[in-house]
């Protein structure tokens, strides 16, 4: 039985309470799994694909029955922070998963430090010194994917690269990293423009864009909002290559780019299309599993990566929970101790978006196996050869 409110959700083995739960807790021998994401507010559609994928996850591992609490954060730093303090404290959780945005996600890697269990975060974030013990991140980190773009301009012989972005964090980001990456690879960067994510016309920083005849255009945005540029570039003629980063790849940036989108390039986790990939990439039978049921159950195009990372989440804790077993008991500190242990002992876990090798400087543990470069043709999704 499952039980939905807007600010507790309990799915698998019979729902109880928060207090009942609590009260249950010290009885059973459950892993019992806390996750915070946004289900409501600007970034239910990251959050709500993980909420949808928790229906999806094994129920038990290794004999013991997983019992997972979602809660809702709305993407606040501060609810994230009471829903972590809560899981802590009140539930005594072995695992901490979340948030789906940065600054919750910071959030609850920060309660995760203070508390001393374990924490996988489904959104890219730093992970200092201070909070290196114990969290993991399961997105790619932004390095990685903005490489394998670079790479491909680099064979292409490109020379001039035009920047629009989001006139936040995320452009800045990719600024950064065409500097570090792109410069010393030969790549000048002649225009840096901006819009903010609720803009409606980037119909200016196009035309200027276009004015310079660059050789090709990096659009630094994600969701529906990358779809803008997509369609000002072209219908400004431009027919240079756009590249776009993982944050706009989603079949609604098809859907609303429409024949704009023919030809772009993107970085994306493979997840998005196993169906693609050689026999011999260890992404695609658990790439095919995740979309396979996620796609049954929630509609035909309707996987995403963001849901991804919660599977991937699982597949890791298929390997570190019989080894944390072996040494004690859910519910105890040692128990979360030995399942910390465990993510840097366990090697080679492959999974839905890469190969998990965890250490205590590398909290994403992905290589280039963790990425694919994607293009658009007849309005579906392509491998970059």
């Amino acid at each position: 039985m499952t039980r939905i409110t807007r600010r507790n959700t309990l799915i698998g083995g019979t729902a109880l309470g928060l207090v009942g739960f609590t009260g249950a807790r010290a009885q059973t021998a459950d892993v019992t799994i806390g996750i915070t994401i946004s289900i409501t507010g600007p970034a239910a559609a990251l959050g709500i694909p993980i909420r949808n994928s928790v229906e999806l996850a094994p129920t038990e591992i290794g004999g013991v029955k997983l019992r997972p609490i979602v809660l809702d954060d709305a993407g606040d730093p501060t609810a994230a922070t009471t829903n972590a303090r809560r899981f802590a404290t009140q539930d005594k959780v072995d695992v901490l998963m979340g948030s789906s945005t940065t600054p919750p996600g910071i959030a609850v890697s920060n309660v995760a430090a203070e508390a001393n269990v374990p924490h996988f975060s489904f959104a890219p974030i730093p992970v200092p010194p201070e909070r290196r013990k114990w969290s993991v991140v399961m997105p790619q980190p932004v390095a990685l994917m903005a490489g394998g773009l670079f790479e491909h301009m680099k064979k292409t012989n490109v020379k001039s690269v035009a920047l629009i972005g989001f006139s936040d964090s995320w452009g800045d980001l990719w600024v950064r990293e065409f500097k570090a990456q792109a410069e010393p690879a030969g790549m000048r960067l002649v225009a840096d423009e901006r819009y903010a994510r609720a803009d409606t016309s980037v119909a200016g920083q196009s035309l200027k864009i276009v004015s310079l005849r660059p050789d090709a255009v990096l659009v630094a945005a994600s969701g529906t909002g990358a779809a803008l540029p997509q369609i000002a570039l072209r219908e400004r003629g431009y027919r240079g290559p756009i590249y776009q980063t993982h944050g706009a790849v989603t079949r609604d940036f098809i859907r609303i780019a429409g024949r704009a989108a023919e030809g772009v390039i993107m970085a994306s986790g493979p997840v998005i299309v196993p169906e693609l990939q050689p026999d011999s990439s260890p992404t695609k039978a658990p790439g095919l599993a995740y979309v396979t049921a996620y796609e049954a159950k929630f509609g035909k195009d309707t996987r995403t990566q963001f849901g991804a990372h919660l599977f991937d989440a699982y597949k890791i804790l298929e390997r570190v929970v019989p080894v944390a077993l072996k040494e004690a008991r859910p519910g105890t500190q040692e128990f979360r101790e030995a399942i910390r242990k465990a993510l840097l002992t366990e090697k080679n876990i492959a999974a839905s978006q890469g190969v998990f090798n965890f250490s205590e400087q590398d909290r994403y543990g992905v290589d280039e196996r963790a990425r694919v470069l994607l293009t658009v043709k007849d309005g579906n999704w392509a491998l970059v050869s």
